[in-house]
């Protein structure tokens, strides 16, 4: 048994990678499923579809891939983190719809817990803040919403659950209602000291204990499949994290001090802070990296200090669909490559307010420094350059607040395929850029976890073995440039 089955169940689809113990992806496919958007800022799941696609890119996959079931050592599950869940605990069928981590229908309620006095016992006990994105407002208002959800989750008939719960509780034919210590850490309902759910936040947000999932490790058997379309029964589902704590892992991101950052629609860097929690004094959420409950360090806990700016992606798309400066995204690097720098010109990519560390919600993007010599290449540039400078902001305050220099940063998800921007990104940092060899880092992390779970890998130090690089990227460019450059870009920032 010599393959991992992994799981990446994300906001918009589900991917399945079939993988061997030396990291060559033998199958991988993605089935995408419907968005729900009841009322402006609210955005829901059916949980039907994400278990559809589920087994669909399951089934798909393992046809791929020309394995049977006994060459299967374990499935890894990674998933989109907040969103909320709530089913029936003997059909497993929903009994309502998910509510999405990018739903804001719970404002109100988190500015009556603000306004209560609540805000720094939250930030204390859980490391997160008052805000819609977490699960435990979700569970709230789904509560108040309907009563009726409220009176049959304290009668133990309800579970709920992140979507890591959700799929466990299905792969294994309801045997298991569990969840793993890097979901749990998302919910405002966990001790990050005590790796417990919290007496306190469960009764301040009125959420019965009866519904809650059993907290368990990382990476560790959990069930075993039973009545799957696309698997056979009996196969170990041994590890599981949410996804950004998965790229983490699957950046092999082990010692104090590594990070790692997820350039997609928006940018998620998470640094390794070790055994112990570290309050954030830069606005940066604290949370539970892994716990692994198998394989050599069994027992290890890593928390880490996590960081996301709104846009990253998401301004080269403006580029393309809003400016119509390029006719499709990998456009972008031979345009911004033409010229030497940005002239001059800086991109504050605030489309959707400023994340860490300023939290700015009502700021907008902003261009600055344009002139008559201002050309579509240099805009382009800049762009790519707003990226990174974000990320510079969110890695000065995770090195402030852990004491820990980055030695290093790993980067995955789509743009990091962007020589130029992972160049620029070196030379503003200066610091070294590790690129891996499979960008689907969280996927990976999930196999990995999974792996260790069964026994396929043994240690870290395997794994850490088979992780490879694909590109390293130093710094090169002049600092006192580069040091003016950043100048412009705080003054920039300012004016967002």
């Amino acid at each position: 048994m010599k393959h991992v089955v992994s799981i990446d169940q994300g906001t918009t689809g589900t991917t399945v990678l079939v993988l061997d113990a030396e990291l060559r992806v033998l199958a991988r496919h993605n089935t995408e499923f419907r968005q729900i958007y009841p009322k402006p800022g609210w955005v829901e799941h059916d949980p039907a579809d994400i278990w559809a696609s589920v087994t669909e890119s399951l089934a798909a996959a393992m046809g791929e891939a020309g394995i049977e079931g006994k060459d299967v050592a374990a499935v890894g599950i990674t998933n989109q983190r907040e969103t909320t869940l709530l089913w029936d605990r003997k059909t497993l069928e929903p009994v309502r719809t998910a509510i999405v981590w990018q739903d804001r229908r719970t404002a109100d309620i988190c500015a009556r817990l603000k306004a209560a006095g609540h805000e720094q016992t939250v930030r204390e006990t859980t490391g997160l803040v008052l805000d819609p994105y977490f699960s435990g407002t979700k569970l709230t208002w789904m509560f108040e919403d309907n009563p009726g959800l409220r009176k049959r989750a304290a009668a133990g008939e309800l579970a709920f659950g992140t979507v890591d719960s959700y799929l466990v509780a299905r792969l294994t034919g309801g045997a298991a209602h569990v969840t793993d210590v890097s979901n749990a850490s998302r919910t405002l309902l966990f001790g990050l000291k005590a790796l417990a759910w919290d007496p306190d936040m469960l009764s301040m947000l009125d959420v019965p204990a009866e519904i809650l999932p059993e907290v368990r490790g990382s990476a560790g058997v959990y069930g075993e499949t039973r009545g799957v379309p696309g698997l056979p029964d009996g196969i170990p589902v041994a590890g599981m994290a949410g996804d950004q704590q998965s790229a983490l892992f699957g950046q092999a991101c082990f010692a104090p001090g590594d990070a790692k950052a997820t350039y997609g629609t928006g940018a998620f860097l998470l640094m390794n802070t070790g055994d112990a929690p570290v309050p954030s004094k830069h606005g940066l959420l604290t949370t539970v990296g892994w716990r692994l409950d198998a394989g050599a360090e069994a027992g290890e806990v890593a928390y880490a200090l996590e960081g996301s700016a709104f846009i990253a992606g998401a301004a080269v798309q403006w580029l393309r669909d809003g400016l119509g400066l390029i006719d499709s995204a990998p456009d972008i690097e031979p345009l911004a490559a033409s010229v030497e720098d940005s002239g001059g010109v800086i991109v504050v990519p605030g489309f959707a307010g400023l994340g860490a560390p300023h939290w700015r919600p009502n700021a907008r993007g902003i261009i600055t420094g344009l002139t008559r010599g201002t050309t579509r290449a240099h805009l382009a540039r800049a762009v790519l350059e707003g990226i990174a400078l974000q990320n510079v902001d969110i890695l000065r305050a995770m090195e402030s607040d852990s004491g820990q220099p980055l030695a290093a940063l790993k980067v995955d998800g789509g743009a990091a395929a962007n020589d130029l921007l992972m160049q620029f990104q070196a030379d503003v940092l200066d610091t070294r850029i590790e690129r891996p060899k499979i960008l689907e880092t969280t996927a990976l992390g999930a196999a990995f976890l999974g792996g260790l779970g069964a026994g396929l890998w043994r240690s870290k130090d395997e794994i850490r073995a088979v992780w490879k690089a694909d590109r390293s990227f130093e710094a090169t460019a002049d600092r006192a440039a580069i040091d003016a450059h950043l100048a412009r870009w705080n003054e920039a920032v300012a004016k967002a």
